[in-house]
């Protein structure tokens, strides 16, 4: 029998020059479970504020660095990593000024692209609109009053000239047209007054047009234009140092945010400890097959600085009184290990008993190949685990955990397709293979006759309904088979548990086990041609009157005096009911196996239809092609309609007809502290 790993809770007392190499070293090997209840003996010792306080600046100051690479990574177009990456260290001050630098500078070219870009919309606007009106038949000094556009054309010393556009920020654009000094100053009508208080505070010195000049001056639109090319061509310069930062600084963008992120996890950690100033208590579980390594390791870098106690679940009063369970922690391999999932989504097995993944595993292959038997869909199922499963299909990467479940699902529906002779869902390629292997077991087993076609037959057949029959005995023979399990799964936990009254008494222990094996036994006996005898009373009146009267029995047996704590009424009220529910969750649960016979007759049925069609129009006009589409179709359907109704009744049969018999109490599952969850 399996057990889940045993666990030991730790205390560490470390400097608080030391709980970042700490709490690095758990993050990375996972082994820790902390735990938030204090040891006893040790409550008063530390509060919960300490250097904690004092922490929070730096968090403050975590935060910003990422905030500022995120921002320097969106720019550039860099994916930063969501973690910690596996060669990830704690960042220093190294790592402090690199991330300085780097922001700094990228942050600087996304600040000058965007200056670049608003002086190219603003010229952009002013030209439009000086070329709405460049062949307007209008004088050039009534143009303001015709349109919102304020122009002003004069001299300006050149060294004043970045100052002025300053000063006026987005209100007005300032374009050089000469060496000399002259410029053209253009704002909305909404502006025209900001201007002009600004060009005055400048000194600058209008130029007179020609009286009686019409139009926008050809010189003015040209230099606009100019100005707009200069400004393009600034911004491809710019462009051009984008992609040369990102191909220089994004490794390094990637590498100081995993490294921010991991010192982000590391302060939210320090946060929750018990701690002074100087010092800090880490306490939670871990294997105890750990416990030794992790010791040996954390003085190893620590130089013997950091105090480590261990304890025993059973040596904690938390853990007796009930207030905190033990994580539970399972260790499989691969092909167990990819069945866990569907024990934790129903819950964790309580610290101590019986690890049920290894019967999942088993039943759920079992169960899942007997209601989807075809070589061929089995081989696609098969397929799909290898490619879930492989390092380098990103797209798939998230049905990763899929992968163990769907190669043992589609070896078992490969096993069960040869015995029914299915590929997808042709009913006769497999027929010389079939008669092959069949007449050899013959001939080993010196058995006569002529070799079957197929060696179980699904479809209801003339002359062969009564193996269908043995068919449907067979998987309740399944079900009697994992209800068996269930049950004694139950006794030896309440045993462990030290729940004695349960493990023995109850309809769900070995009084329930023994009425469940005893009533089949009759069952069995009557179908084969036997009879129901007078010992049988006998057999199932001691199972019965375990159950009926356990309550009273245990206190017995127990040195207590066996008392009526309701009255003998609700007591027998209480009785019969209890073993009414027992004999109807006994018959329910193995009865409902028979869906499992269905289900596989159903699998079967679709087969048949879809290749009979796939037969009746291969003789039409194009009929091979219309074959062929409806194989294809059929197959698809099946795999993807089936696959999943069979998967849920094969769940619901675990949950229900399994789980039920022991999972009446769940415990937790061990979730160390990592900085990878990936």
């Amino acid at each position: 029998m399996i057990r889940p790993r045993k666990m030991k809770q730790i205390e560490m007392t470390v400097l608080a020059r030391d709980v970042d190499l700490v709490i690095e070293y758990l993050g990375r090997r996972g082994l820790m479970h902390f735990t938030n209840s204090p040891l006893e003996g040790n409550r008063d010792t530390f509060t919960d504020e300490g250097s904690n306080a004092g922490s929070a600046g730096t968090a403050a100051h975590i935060r910003e660095n990422l905030e500022r690479l995120r921002s320097a990574a969106v720019y550039l177009g860099v994916q930063l990593p969501e973690e910690s990456e596996e060669d990830t260290v704690l960042p220093g001050e190294a790592e402090e000024q690199l991330i300085s630098t780097l922001t700094v500078t990228i942050l600087g070219l996304s600040a000058e692209e965007n200056e670049q870009l608003g002086e190219k919309k603003k010229l952009e606007e002013t030209a439009n609109e000086a070329q709405a009106f460049s062949k307007l038949n209008a004088p050039f000094a009534d143009l303001d009053q015709l349109s919102y556009l304020t122009l002003r054309v004069g001299r300006l010393d050149p060294r004043r000239q970045e100052e002025l556009r300053e000063s006026l920020a987005d209100r007005a654009v300032i374009i050089p047209l000469d060496d000399t000094g002259r410029i053209l100053a253009a704002a909305s009508r909404k502006g025209r007054f900001a201007l002009d208080s600004a060009l005055k505070k400048s000194a600058f010195a209008s130029i007179s047009i020609p009286e009686g000049y019409k139009g926008i001056p050809g010189e003015l639109l040209a230099s606009l234009n100019e100005r707009i090319a200069a400004v393009e061509r600034e911004l491809a310069a710019i462009t051009a140092k984008k992609e040369l930062f990102k191909k220089e600084y994004g490794p390094s963008l990637r590498k100081l945010s995993a490294a921010s992120l991991m010192a982000q996890a590391v302060e939210d950690l320090k946060r929750r400890l018990r701690g002074t100033q100087n010092v800090f208590v880490i306490s939670g579980w871990v294997p105890a097959d750990e416990v030794a390594a992790l010791v040996r390791e954390l003085q190893k870098r620590t130089e013997g600085r950091t105090a480590i106690r261990s304890y025993n679940p059973e040596e904690l009063e938390e853990v007796a009184e009930g207030r905190e369970k033990v994580p539970v922690s399972l260790r499989h391999g691969a092909f167990v290990r990819g069945f866990e999932p569907v024990v934790f989504s129903y819950g964790a097995p309580l610290y101590g008993t019986l690890d049920p993944t290894p019967f999942v595993a088993f039943f759920f292959t079992l169960l899942f190949g007997i209601m989807f038997g075809d070589l061929g869909q089995g081989l696609v199922l098969l397929f799909l685990g290898f490619a879930v499963g492989a390092k380098n299909t990103k797209a798939l990467g998230s049905f990763k955990h899929f992968s163990t479940p769907l190669k043992a699902v589609g070896i078992s529906s490969m096993i069960m397709g040869l015995l029914n002779g299915a590929f997808f869902t042709n009913e006769e390629i497999l027929i010389p293979l079939t008669r092959r292997v069949s007449g050899f077991v013959m001939k080993v087993l010196s058995i006569s006759g002529e070799p079957p076609e197929r060696i179980l037959a699904l479809m209801p057949e003339k002359g062969n309904i009564e193996r269908l029959f043995y068919f449907f005995g067979f998987t309740i023979g399944v079900g009697v088979l994992l209800n068996s399990v269930g049950l004694i799964v139950n006794i030896v936990n309440q045993w462990s548990l030290k729940k004695y009254e349960k493990a023995l008494f109850a309809k769900t222990g070995l009084a329930g086990l023994l009425l469940f094996w005893y009533a089949l036994s009759i069952a069995v006996r009557i179908i084969l041609g036997g009879r129901f005898a007078w010992f049988d009373y006998i057999g199932l009146f001691f199972p019965v009157s375990l159950i009926f009267f356990g309550p009273l029995i245990w206190r017995l047996v127990s040195g207590k005096r066996p008392v009526l704590e309701h009255g003998l009424m609700v007591f027998i009220m209480e009785g019969f009911v209890e073993l009414l529910e027992s004999a109807s969750t006994y018959i329910s649960n193995t009865v409902s196996f028979l869906r499992v016979g269905a289900f596989a007759l159903s699998h079967a049925v679709l087969s048949f239809i879809v290749f009979t069609l796939s037969q009746m129009v291969r003789n039409l006009a194009a009929g091979p092609l219309i074959s062929l589409t409806i194989i294809v179709l059929g197959n698809v359907m099946i795999i993807l309609l089936e696959g999943m109704i069979v998967a849920i009744q094969v769940v619901r049969l675990q949950y229900y007809e399994f789980f039920s018999k022991f999972f009446t109490e769940t415990g937790v599952a061990f979730t160390p502290f990592r900085f990878r969850h990936k």
